[in-house]
């Protein structure tokens, strides 16, 4: 897979020095976010429907904690796929075929994509940034621009690794009740055992 943040910065840089500052960012977040989330969707399509099988034998098997979840998606789908957008938990190409093998819904999947947002933003403002620093011939000159680009960008990247941690945090909580409703389940059957064969003894 190709890094989508590459891109990004690409089509961020490419807007940002020849629309400006504002509008580049503006143009390449609604670029990056239409192309991402109609090649997500059909990722996610082909995932469920046509290589459903290479996926699980390839993808799935990477990424264990994924599977584990399954029983999880069909209750809290929209909610842990908002947290696997927020945090890169697992690579962003990769989580588009294999929630196709998992149970959540085509509309929560659909839903929580408008939560790459705050990433593709922060992506396109730093390409965008630095295609108007270069084309800007009075960037040496203007100190006061440089700074609020700088403070800007500095906020910007404190703000989406605060969600990422959140994020990942709340996904981990999401794992331990899911691994801690598995052992009580078990602990059941277990217990359930010694009495089927007095039963059956009887």
């Amino acid at each position: 897979f190709i890094p989508g943040s590459i891109l990004t910065l690409g089509i961020g840089f490419v807007l940002g020095k020849s629309a400006g500052l504002g509008p580049g960012v503006a143009l390449a977040s609604l670029s990056v976010f239409a192309g991402a989330y109609l090649g997500a969707t059909a990722s996610f399509l082909l995932g469920r429907y046509l290589l459903r099988d290479w996926v699980a034998r390839n993808l799935l098997q990477k990424y264990p904690t994924i599977q584990a979840l399954d029983e999880a998606f069909k209750q809290q789908g929209f909610r842990i796929f908002v947290l696997l957008r927020l945090s890169p938990i697992v690579p962003f190409n990769a989580i588009n075929y294999i929630g196709g093998v998992t149970s959540i819904k085509l509309a929560h999947y659909a839903l929580s994509l408008f939560f790459i947002l705050p990433g593709t933003v922060l992506y396109c403002f730093i390409g965008a940034t630095a295609g108007s620093l270069t084309e800007s011939e009075s960037a040496a000159s203007g100190p006061v621009t440089i700074v609020s680009i700088v403070v800007g960008l500095l906020f910007g990247l404190l703000a989406v690794f605060a969600i990422s941690y959140y994020a990942k945090r709340e996904f981990n909580k999401i794992i331990a009740e899911q691994e801690e409703e598995g052992s009580i389940v078990d602990e059941g059957s277990d217990e359930e055992q010694p009495q089927q064969q007095g039963e059956d003894l009887i």
